[in-house]
């Protein structure tokens, strides 16, 4: 089984701002340079043929190149676990692209996506309650803002769990025009 998601890497230099505005702090469990994306569609475990079919159908879609930028940070919480994240604008070329990934994964019978596309990198993630500790990185980090950048390129990458965390490996490459 082949655990898949297709995301857009952005530019070292963006990266590296992600990096430094994260502060270390050990109620967090920070990403790494490595595992900084922004997901367009989280596939999940497929056998090599359906991994395959994806590969394919990912490399038939057109789609031309935008820019972002990185625009404020933000949350996601449950009850006892949560995620910091950096957003990223303008919303509207990157939903367009997602769903064009969308129809592909459809389009080789993948089950459709049943949640809400929130375009965001993922920073950190916590368990516990943190209520303070995430109010204060919020606080902090309120103003966290990139120069634009281009995306030229979406990735299908395979995720390798382990007891150290996700490693993320590129599969495939697909250029925009």
């Amino acid at each position: 089984m082949h655990r898949l998601f297709v995301a857009v890497r952005p530019p070292e230099p963006i990266r590296d701002l992600l990096v430094d505005a994260m502060d270390q702090s050990a109620d967090f469990r920070w990403q790494d340079d490595e595992q900084l994306h922004i997901t367009l569609r989280f596939v999940g475990e497929v056998e090599r043929p359906a991994a395959d079919d994806l590969a394919d159908a990912l490399g038939r879609l057109h789609s031309e190149k935008f820019k972002l930028r990185i625009a404020g940070v933000g949350r996601f919480e449950q009850r006892s676990s949560g995620a910091l994240w950096a957003g990223v604008e303008p919303k509207a070329p990157l939903a367009a692209l997602a769903a064009k990934v969308e129809r592909r994964c459809q389009s080789i019978g993948l089950e459709p996506e049943r949640r809400t596309f929130h375009p965001h990198i993922t920073l950190a993630r916590w368990k516990g309650r943190r209520t303070r500790e995430v109010h204060d990185f919020l606080e902090r980090r309120r103003g966290l803002s990139s120069q634009p950048f281009t995306v030229d390129c979406f990735i299908l990458f395979e995720s390798r769990l382990s007891r150290h965390g996700a490693h993320y490996e590129p599969i495939e490459t697909y250029r925009l025009y």
